[in-house]
Parts: C-alpha cells; sequence; structure tokens
C-alpha cells in the first residue's frame, strides 16, 4: 500500500476512538475522508466538523463514488464490525484492499522512531502523558492516541521534524503484532481478551512476541513483577520499572492537599519535586513510565519536571467532572478487574472518610463470563455498587451470563443493586452521594453531563 497515491480512505466503523486518530491523520493529508458508524457520537460529529463525510445506516449507495475507485482508495475496518456489514461485503466483492486499522498505523509509523505503550491497563493515559511530555519538550512527537487528550482537544498529534511516533499498542486481536517499536513500555500482562486468545498463557505469548518486534539499538521499559518472559532481539536494553523499585521509579512520595509531589530516579538521573498534573495515586506508576520513555528519547530533567505539572488527563481516564465541598463525580474507563481495583483504591486514597458510590456498566459478555467473580471482588472496594445492563459491544448475549453474576459474588456488605442504564437518574436522585464514580467501556458515560447536572447543587 503506497499512503501517497491514495485519494481517498474509507471507515467501516468511523467513529472508535482509534480509527478517529488515523481520520484525522489522512485529513491533515489532504484525503477525502469518508465512512461508517452505527451510532452518532460527540466524536463523530467533531469529526464531520473536520471534514469527514460520515453516515449512520449501513447503505452502499451512500458511499461516496470517488471512495468506489478500486486504484485509488483505501479501506480501513475495525474488527469491532462484523465480517457481513454490508458495505464491507462490497469492497470485498468489488477486490479492494481492505485493511485493519493496526495494519494501517503499522504502515504509517513503519518509518519512525515507534515509542510504543503496550499493556492490559494504564495504556491510555501513559502513552499520552508520554506524548505530553515530548510535545511540550525540545524533541517533539507525533502521536496516535487511545483517548482524547484534555491538553489538546484531540486523539492526533503531528511533527514534522521529530522522528518519534507515540503509539497506543492494542493487544486486542493481536493488533500489535503490525508494529515495530523502537522503545516500547510494557504496563501490565493480566489476562484479558480471551474470547480471542482463548488461555492466560495465549495471551502471554502475544505479549512475548510484541517483544521479538522491538528494533535493535533500541529498549523495552518493562513493569516489575510481571509474568512476562521478555524475548528481545540482541542490541534491545531491557529497563525495569514500578512505582517503588526498579531502574526508573520514585521516592520521597508526597500525597496531600489534593497533591502528590514525587522524586523520579531514572538509572543516570533524579528529578526532584515533580508535581503531577492529575494528582492520582495511580499516576505515579504511569508518570514513571511516561517520564522514562521521554528521558531515554531525549527530553530534559527540566523539560520532564514542567510537563508532568502541566499534564490533564484524558478525557474518561479518572475524569473528574464535578468536585465541590458536597460531592465528587469521576468517569473512568475501567473495565478489567485490576483497573477497577486501582481506580477503587486510587480514589480511596484521595477521599478516606467518604462514602464511595460505584456504577459499573459492564463490557462485553465473554469479559464478564470469564471475570465475574474478579469483577465483584474489585468492586467490592466501594461502599455502594449500582451494576447496569451488558454493554455487548461486538458481542452477541451468552445464555446465562449477565450482570447478575457479578451482584451474586459482590461481598456481603457491600451495598448493591441492578438498574436499567435509562433509569440511572432517577434511582440517583433519591440518593444521598458523597463520591460517585462511573465505571466501564460502554456508554454510560453518555449520561455523565445529566449526572453532573444532578449531582450540582
Amino acid at each position: 500500500m503506497n499512503i501517497e497515491s491514495i485519494q481517498s480512505v474509507y471507515f467501516v466503523g468511523a467513529g472508535g476512538i482509534g480509527m478517529s486518530a488515523l481520520i484525522r491523520y489522512f485529513l491533515s493529508k489532504g484525503k477525502v475522508v469518508a465512512g461508517y458508524d452505527r451510532t452518532p457520537s460527540e466524536l463523530t460529529e467533531r469529526l464531520i466538523t473536520e471534514g469527514a463525510q460520515i453516515h449512520y445506516e449501513e447503505n452502499i449507495s451512500l458511499i461516496p463514488e470517488i471512495c468506489k475507485e478500486q486504484a485509488t482508495t483505501l479501506v480501513v475496518y475495525t474488527p469491532a464490525v462484523p465480517q457481513e456489514h454490508a458495505e464491507l461485503a462490497y469492497f470485498r466483492e468489488k477486490g479492494f484492499e481492505i485493511y485493519k486499522r493496526s495494519q494501517v498505523l503499522g504502515i504509517i509509523t513503519h518509518n519512525s522512531k515507534g515509542l510504543c505503550v503496550a499493556g492490559t491497563h494504564g495504556k491510555t493515559t501513559t502513552s499520552t502523558m508520554a506524548a505530553h511530555l515530548l510535545h511540550q519538550s525540545h524533541v517533539g512527537c507525533t502521536a496516535f492516541l487511545g483517548g482524547i487528550a484534555k491538553n489538546y482537544g484531540t486523539n492526533l498529534l503531528l511533527s514534522q521534524e521529530s522522528p518519534y511516533t507515540v503509539i497506543e499498542a492494542d493487544e486486542f486481536d493481536r493488533s500489535f503484532h503490525w508494529l515495530s517499536p523502537w522503545i516500547s513500555v510494557i504496563t501490565a500482562t493480566d489476562p484479558d481478551h480471551l474470547d480471542i486468545y482463548g488461555t492466560k498463557e495465549a495471551y502471554l505469548e502475544s505479549f512475548r512476541h510484541y517483544t521479538t518486534l522491538i528494533q535493535p539499538g533500541g529498549a523495552l521499559i518493562l513493569h516489575k513483577g510481571l509474568e512476562l518472559q521478555p524475548d528481545v532481539q540482541p542490541g534491545v536494553t531491557i529497563y525495569t520499572y514500578s512505582r517503588n523499585e526498579g531502574d526508573f521509579h520514585a521516592e520521597n512520595i508526597r500525597i496531600g492537599n489534593g497533591e502528590i509531589f514525587i522524586d523520579f530516579i531514572a538509572p543516570d538521573t533524579r528529578i526532584n519535586d515533580i508535581r503531577l498534573g492529575v494528582p492520582v495515586s495511580i499516576n505515579i506508576e504511569n508518570g514513571v513510565a511516561a517520564m522514562a520513555l521521554a528521558h531515554l528519547s531525549g527530553a530534559t530533567d527540566e523539560e520532564i519536571k514542567q510537563a508532568m505539572a502541566s499534564f490533564r488527563g484524558v478525557n474518561r481516564r479518572f475524569d473528574f467532572k464535578l468536585k465541590t465541598d458536597k460531592v465528587v463525580f469521576l468517569s473512568d474507563y475501567a473495565h478489567h478487574p485490576a483497573e477497577i481495583a486501582q481506580s477503587l483504591k486510587s480514589i480511596r486514597e484521595l477521599y478516606r472518610d467518604k462514602k464511595i458510590t460505584a456504577i459499573f456498566q459492564p463490557h462485553l459478555y465473554t469479559r464478564t463470563r470469564d471475570f465475574y467473580k474478579d469483577f465483584a471482588d474489585s468492586l467490592s472496594l466501594a461502599d455502594e455498587v449500582i451494576l447496569t445492563e451488558i454493554y455487548p459491544a461486538r458481542e452477541q448475549p451468552i445464555p446465562g451470563v449477565s450482570s447478575e453474576l457479578i451482584y451474586d459474588h459482590l461481598h456481603p456488605e457491600t451495598e448493591k443493586c441492578i438498574c436499567r442504564k435509562e433509569n440511572i437518574l432517577k434511582l440517583l436522585s433519591g440518593k444521598s452521594i458523597e463520591v460517585l464514580i462511573v465505571l466501564g467501556a460502554g456508554d454510560l458515560d453518555n449520561y455523565a453531563p445529566q449526572i453532573t447536572e444532578l449531582l450540582y447543587v
């Protein structure tokens, strides 16, 4: 595929966060960009205002004529779209070359130095933080991110000069195997996507293979204590990191008065008194990984220190919607048991004496089936748990799998109920809320503006 000779790009599943970064990239290159998504969203409407032609009906006649020119059109799809999708089937029957999002990302970034962040959780915040550190430094970067960076209002950063591209390396469907990392962080390898991998062993093997793709002369920054056995090429340096130990870690951690300060320790430097722009404890560890990536890429100590303080976070990642003396409301994309546990522990650290209410929308029937006991254990870190129905995404229902599996295994002392998402506002209006968090990767976050309005008294 020669991107320069492409005149138009058609996206099947245009509204996904990863797809939208590619849409913005091709728009920046002056290509005609069009596509389909199942439902309108704030993101798709933004993309339309930026120049993309997006429709919401599965209808071949709505594909622009220029996108039906096989020789000059690139078709990109997301695995979340069913293979029998009418528009996907049309392109297949007409002999178009059809690429997964991850393949296109791999091709675009192949000739740059890829700074990739992989892992079951933490990768969106860590990669966005690293992109911000580099963007604010003399080094610069292009970045394809898995969330909207609050500092920039987008998930795509572009640089004409920098050799570096920050990439969120997604393990779903083995997508990250298309990448050629120069330096990679691996944050976690807690098993996930077992609908794809089948077993924990296959999941870990996928990460092992990913480590073989790191280019000689580059580096792997591995979270200390992972089960993963890396298998890097000769000439790749392996570093470890964590909150408290490893080649890169934090010391002198100070948490209080709504702020967090740390000292950053690297093999060849120490940066004292770094203030976290988003002061939640999980960002100590995310920050260590991001600073390690920026440090190895040539950002100076002072650039790193200033940029860490100015980082504003990522939409839907520990995203405070309301913070008053009476009530706190935030949204977090956490949808794996380990992520939820980290999120609730961070909240408990900030609000030790407050009642914490968590609303959780499970994401996928298979993930609920595979981890319902773990979900129950993690959610029980909250004082009260409200469960909604499962968000199916790409899946069909599985008999016997529902939110009740989690509900039945919540700890006895946990207040709990199940509520349909359309009734959430009514339920909350009758409660006295101190700290409320909405958890999950589905569409419950769409209610956040109304919840904020309800709680703002």
